[in-house]
């Protein structure tokens, strides 16, 4: 069993021998200071289907898509606030990291704080009720005899029975 492992390990090891060894990366726009731009633009945007990660950093097909289509609009001569415009007009204010402050993007930067502090005042007054019927509701005999059957048990050393 273990030689067949071992030949079999061998055989992967050798068909896929060639492809371990990497050349070095190209890179992907024709000259340096398209993909300076490229990757100072994306950065500035959100990948769609990751969602927490940005443009420039995400490996995801429409990631690339997006760059391929960033790459052309750079070599077309549009500026960055124009290609900024264009992602927006496409895929809406979501697609920016940071998304200008206005009536539509209000939750979008709002809406965590107002979350947390709605959760806040829930909590506090969940407690407050709680402590308040707690005190305000008295012991019945049987569990007034069990208290003190207990602390009486403390007192003298004796666990409870």
């Amino acid at each position: 069993m273990k030689r067949l492992l071992l030949v079999v390990l061998l055989a992967l090891a050798g068909t896929g021998w060639h492809n371990l060894h990497a050349g070095e990366a190209r890179p992907l726009a024709a000259d340096e200071a398209t993909e300076q731009r490229l990757i100072a633009i994306a950065s500035e945007l959100r990948c769609l289907v990751c969602q927490n990660e940005s443009l420039s950093g995400s490996n995801a097909e429409l990631a690339n898509d997006l760059r391929r289509e960033i790459r052309g609009l750079i070599r077309d001569g549009r500026s960055d606030a124009e290609i900024m415009e264009f992602m927006v007009s496409r895929y809406g204010d979501f697609v920016r990291y940071r998304p200008p402050l206005k009536g539509s993007t209000l939750l979008l930067w709002f809406g965590p704080g107002l979350l947390f502090v709605t959760g806040l005042t829930s909590l506090v007054i969940y407690l407050r009720r709680r402590d308040r019927a707690i005190r305000n509701t008295p012991l019945t005999a049987a569990e007034q005899q069990r208290a003190e059957a207990l602390l009486q048990d403390r007192d003298s050393g004796q666990g409870p029975s």
